[in-house]
């Protein structure tokens, strides 16, 4: 018999949907915050909203500007190609949206729209993820309030960098990994540190939804003739100069991710997702060793098949926990997934497996859809309606739609504060970032988290530490 939580389809347009769902199962009285419980003093103009970046991804997100009645005043991309298309697909997205849409400022260069937008509130960013980091940094630093898509950073003096800077700006900001807004996402974080899974020591984690990547590759030789309306050195930002070449790095955030330069791979683009719940249920730091293996020889992109062991040391009185992750195929043991293969006829190409001394709970790789199985059990039943935690309380709070945008809108407004801010996204992204290190260096490390270092590879320093070309950043 299945689960009240539906089965993973591949896609972003299914798993958004999925999220809309998941609230679904038989779970009492919510801790909702909706709008009436801000109070009667709370702000409630429309913020006034720039978005940074206006290809496919940006363009979900200005949807949600546009549905939620907040004002899109203005929008950035060096490309300037993608302006009109952008427009034309949004135009009847919401009623007066093509009116707004014409009306709204565009510029070149984010720093010129932070300068020049006197009136803005908040920003929205969706482009490459070398760039996520420091233009958070600066729109945080400027007094917006900020959402931004995954992953959040780049490297790990990123991640301590917005770690350190979130509590002290005194702004609202989102990460974009939408399964954690869901009522299963938060119920299972509860279930796991209410100890009903009894002491977690393995987690598994594993992603093959974007199919097979060919093994790590060197740039292609010789260079095409840059686009007309396109700033190639300003895409290119804080990192390492490289000529153009027509459909190798762009457009579309998967193949941007596998070059080693601008992102960290699979690792990265869907570990931001799936890390998030071991992270939080499990109260993870930084791991104290990662092995990670070398399917082929590492050149300038992310291997074809990612499979790394994290080790997290105790804490809070919890016990050290081993933590697997797999993609482009690697897949954990059959013997660990054979009762989620049986539960869902088939073994999901994303997941995440907690292994507890109690029983088992798993979901899919944004923390969603979520089933737990507990010893005594003779099926899977959904965390949301499972016997066993009927009584248990409810301590994250929920929100009545599910919805992770109007979640950052309200907290601008002055409302409670998001559930994925930056200092929690930083902390998932220093979780598994280690990992990379351990793969650009072809061995196990020990990782000193406290020192930011890889004891005795001085080597290592240059993938840790924030290496920009200033050029773009000034």
């Amino acid at each position: 018999m299945k689960s009240t939580e539906s089965c993973h389809q591949p896609g972003r347009r299914a798993f958004l949907k999925r999220v809309a769902l998941a609230g679904t199962g038989l779970i009492a009285a919510p801790l909702v915050f909706p709008s009436r419980l801000l109070g009667a003093d709370a702000p409630s103009k429309r913020l006034n909203i720039a978005a940074i970046g206006t290809g496919g991804r940006c363009r979900a997100l200005i949807t949600e500007i546009l549905r939620q009645g907040e004002n899109l005043v203005a929008m950035c991309d060096v490309d300037q190609r993608q302006f009109a298309p952008m427009r034309k697909a949004m135009a009847s997205v919401a009623e007066g949206a093509d009116e707004m849409l014409g009306k709204a400022k565009l510029y070149d260069d984010y720093r010129k729209l932070l300068d020049a937008e006197k009136s803005l509130d908040a920003v929205v960013i969706a482009i490459g993820s070398r760039w996520h980091g420091p233009i958070s940094v600066r729109a945080m630093k400027a007094g917006k309030h900020v959402y931004c898509e995954k992953p959040l950073v780049r490297t790990i003096a990123e991640a301590r960098e917005l770690i350190e800077l979130t509590p002290r700006c005194k702004v609202a900001t989102q990460l974009g990994t939408q399964g954690t807004s869901s009522k299963s996402f938060r119920r299972s974080v509860e279930i796991i540190q209410a100890g009903v899974l009894g002491q977690v020591e393995q987690v598994y984690l594993w992603s093959d939804y974007c199919g097979k990547f060919p093994p790590s590759q060197d740039r292609p030789p010789g260079e095409d003739p840059v686009p007309e309306g396109l700033n190639w050195d300003f895409w290119l930002g804080p990192v390492p100069w490289r000529p153009f070449k027509a459909g190798v790095y762009m457009p579309g955030c998967i193949k941007g991710q596998n070059w080693l330069d601008f992102c960290n791979g699979m690792l990265a683009g869907q570990g931001c997702h799936t890390f998030q719940l071991p992270v939080r249920a499990l109260k993870l730091g930084p791991p104290a060793r990662v092995t990670a293996e070398l399917p082929e020889p590492l050149k300038e992109t992310y291997v074809s098949r990612g499979c790394f062991r994290f080790e997290y040391p105790a804490r809070e009185g919890l016990a050290p926990v081993a933590l697997w992750w797999g993609d482009g195929g690697k897949y954990p043991p059959e013997e660990i997934t054979d009762s989620v293969k049986e539960c869902r006829g088939q073994l999901p190409t994303t997941g995440c497996l907690f292994v507890g001394q109690r029983g088992q709970l798993y979901t899919d790789g944004w923390g969603v859809a979520g089933i737990m199985k507990l010893k005594d059990d003779k099926r899977w039943r959904g965390v949301l309606d499972h016997d066993a935690v009927k009584t248990l309380p409810l301590s994250v709070p929920r929100l009545s739609n599910d919805n992770h945008m109007q979640e950052w809108f309200q907290a601008c407004k002055g409302g409670p504060a998001t559930y994925n801010h930056f200092e929690i996204g930083a902390r998932v992204c220093e979780a598994y970032l280690p990992g990379m290190l351990s793969l650009r260096l072809g061995r196990p490390i020990e990782w000193d988290g406290a020192a930011m270092k890889v004891p005795g590879a001085p080597e290592a320093d240059r993938w840790i530490q924030k290496s920009y070309r200033m050029k773009w950043l000034g």
